[in-house]
């Protein structure tokens, strides 16, 4: 019976050998990926950057579809994920405890990896009839998830147009389901806030036709003074099918934010694995285009992740760190 036992022990512990053999130079570290809904540019974005840090900073990096920025931001906090895409907007009303994170509270679980590519603010319609911010009185409008990015951002065109939530009849909805009820003419219009060209636009824009409406002007001049975050935005002609002419309109910045716990080893690689790749990256997805150091560095009111910072100094670029954070208390 002891013979058997230690026979049993042997050929456990070489099998366990032969395990780490196989496996011993592999990094068995894994990172949750918080990306966004499945029509929109976080979610396919999300599956490109993933796959460049499985490959270059041997990690297994997992995207997964969430409900997008606080909801990539309250599970980085919750220890779910340890990355995530989130808009600098909404990133920043984390810090400071403010709007859709005034009931929350703030929270500081988390830092900035890089900012990544414009976020467009995109008002569309299938109806003629209306041609700016101000036809929006009386219509049925989705003006994003509550409590949502896209839902202050709406808040901030349309009360900017002298609009308030009791001028339209809100709906809050996803991207996917702007597009279907868009489609059901359920709807009149739907604020899209994602990187253009937005899946769930094009999806339209193709099957049935689509109107995007300017935000310029002197509507665009009062949300710029009101709101710093934002800035002016030009949505190319051609970018969807049937869009013959330039649209004007306002962008956040996509960002990608790290659990703050991560070791500064593991985010220099990511950002490494990110950022020395964009001409492959751009391959295969045309955001990779706008990944860029002098915009990745240019978040101020956020810290950067060490990691992140060690990467950007060594090409030129110092970050706001938590340490700068530390040394001003």
């Amino acid at each position: 019976m002891r013979k058997n036992r230690l026979l049993r022990a042997l050929s456990l512990a070489l099998v366990c050998i032969a395990l780490l053999s196989i496996t011993g130079c592999s990094n068995s570290q894994r990172l949750m990926f918080g990306t966004g809904g499945t029509a929109g540019t976080y979610y396919a974005y999300g599956g490109v950057l993933a796959q460049y840090m499985k490959n270059f900073a041997d990690i297994r990096v997992t995207a997964v579809s969430t409900g997008g920025s606080k909801a990539n931001i309250q599970s980085i906090q919750d220890g779910d994920y340890q990355l995530g895409f989130t808009q600098s907007d909404v990133m920043s009303y984390a810090w400071t405890g403010t709007k859709t994170f005034e009931n929350d509270g703030a929270t500081h679980d988390f830092r900035v990896l890089g900012c990544l590519y414009a976020e467009t603010v995109q008002l569309i319609t299938m109806d003629e009839s209306i041609t700016s911010v101000a036809d929006l009185a009386g219509k049925s409008v989705s003006i994003g998830e509550a409590g949502s990015g896209v839902y202050f951002n709406a808040m901030d065109v349309l009360n900017a147009a002298g609009l308030t939530i009791d001028d339209i009849k809100p709906q809050y909805q996803s991207f996917e389901d702007s597009k279907e009820s868009l489609k059901d003419g359920k709807i009149d219009a739907a604020f899209i806030v994602a990187g253009a060209p937005t899946t769930a636009i094009t999806e339209l824009a193709t099957t049935n036709g689509v109107y995007l409406i300017n935000i310029d002007g002197d509507l665009r001049d009062s949300i710029l003074e009101s709101c710093p975050y934002y800035t002016p935005y030009t949505i190319a002609a051609g970018t969807y099918p049937g869009q013959d002419e330039d649209v004007e309109t306002i962008t956040i910045k996509a960002t990608m934010i790290v659990a703050s716990y991560l070791d500064e080893d593991t985010v220099y690689n990511l950002t490494a694995a990110i950022f020395d790749h964009i001409e492959d990256i751009t391959a295969e997805n045309a955001k990779g285009a706008e990944l860029d150091l002098a915009n990745a560095t240019s978040v101020t009111d956020v810290p950067y992740h060490a990691g992140a910072a060690k990467y950007y100094k060594e090409h030129g670029y110092d970050v706001y760190t938590e340490d700068e954070e530390d040394a001003d208390e």
